[in-house]
């Protein structure tokens, strides 16, 4: 997979206590990488990251991006081959309560990541993950493309095209003229679900806690448009891009912004995604619609034309997989109590490899 590109390789996550960089960990470490973790302590209790943080990780050290020196003696003790970037404040709604705090972890935290590689003279490839909502949200049927204006009505969102700028402008201003420094890139991936994230404010945690407690699931915006996608087709997409810069030179087309989203048929309404987690595992929700509620996005998808055209990328799962693979994994470590849910979370890797090979994608192959 991925060309063999991450086997023995030491490979640093940033954010790898949360619930993206967490699988990203169990997926390299399961590609024979040596992983290095890079974050502060995980986001919530329960997580992902303490089923893995055993088994997964080379090494971990305790890090607030936002802290330039800290940051850049991690950097220098890991020497990594290649980067993910994924630290960040990661929910819209806490980014109305925290401002600063989103801005500075998200942007600032960016700026300083680069700064510190930039005067380590490291080359190593760097892809930096950022959000759907990076895009100045029009609230129209199109789906953006990488090309199209960033923006954000919300600080979170804000924060993200910030991201996006900052990623830009160090690349063209830096790496880009530095013969010892690496590429860097930008992705943009869709709504994400899948078992282990437990973070609040996100519709599917929200919907399992109501469900382990025999509860309502309260709906804040039912008819809120997103492209849901399982948290492993937009972890594949990061995965081919790295292994695929590290091979190209600076100025190939590939050392660009890639969106990762889903088919267009998992473009659907919030209400369609708890319906659809209620098949299977039965409970009730109900409407949470509220004028008062802080702003977020009614319409945002995404277009993935261009990883299709350039990485021969596409998706693995439709929406009904997506959801029910998550469901499954909660449902087995809440209900069941499955003991081995490192073990479990393998096996959807697995699963997800063999759907995307019979799909004949450029990376499984």
């Amino acid at each position: 997979m991925f060309n063999g590109y991450y086997q023995g390789r030491r490979v640093l996550v940033t954010g790898h206590t949360g619930f993206k960089g967490g699988w990203l960990s169990l997926w390299l470490k399961n590609l024979g990488a040596n992983v290095w973790g890079v974050s502060l302590p995980a986001p919530t209790k329960p997580g992902f990251h303490e089923l893995i943080s055993k088994c997964a990780f080379k090494g971990e050290i305790e890090c607030d991006v936002r802290d330039l020196n800290s940051l850049a003696k991690a950097v220098k003790k890991i020497k990594p081959d290649i980067i993910f970037h994924l630290a960040a404040q990661p929910i819209v709604r806490l980014s109305y309560a925290e401002p600063l705090e989103t801005f500075q972890t998200n942007a600032v935290g960016t700026a300083n990541l680069l700064e510190a590689v930039r005067k380590l003279e490291l080359p190593c490839p760097i892809v930096v993950v950022t959000s759907d909502k990076c895009y100045e949200n029009r609230e129209w049927e199109f789906a953006y493309r990488e090309n199209d204006p960033l923006g954000g009505h919300d600080v979170y969102s804000m924060s993200k095209a910030a991201t996006e700028l900052v990623a830009q402008s160090w690349y063209r201003s830096f790496f880009k003229p530095n013969a010892k420094l690496g590429p860097v890139v930008t992705a943009r991936a869709g709504n994400v679900i899948g078992g282990g994230d437990y973070a609040l404010d996100r519709i599917l945690p929200d919907c399992v806690r109501s469900l382990i407690k025999k509860e309502p699931i309260l709906v804040r915006n039912p008819v809120a448009v997103r492209p849901w996608q399982h948290v492993l087709e937009c972890l594949s997409g990061y995965l081919w891009l790295g292994a695929r810069i590290a091979k190209e030179p600076k100025d190939s087309k590939l050392v660009t912004a890639f969106n990762f989203g889903p088919e267009p048929s998992a473009r659907q309404p919030v209400r369609k995604l708890v319906e659809e987690v209620l098949s299977i595992w039965p409970g009730k929700w109900v409407d949470g619609s509220n004028p008062k509620n802080v702003h977020e996005a009614t319409l945002l998808t995404l277009s993935i034309e261009k990883a299709g055209a350039l990485l021969k990328w596409t998706p693995g799962w439709d929406f009904q997989e997506a959801v029910r693979r998550s469901v499954e994994w909660y449902h087995q470590r809440h209900v069941s109590r499955k003991v081995d849910m490192v073990e479990f979370s393998v096996e959807q890797i697995d699963a997800y490899v063999a759907s995307a090979r019979r799909k004949q994608t450029a990376w499984a192959a």
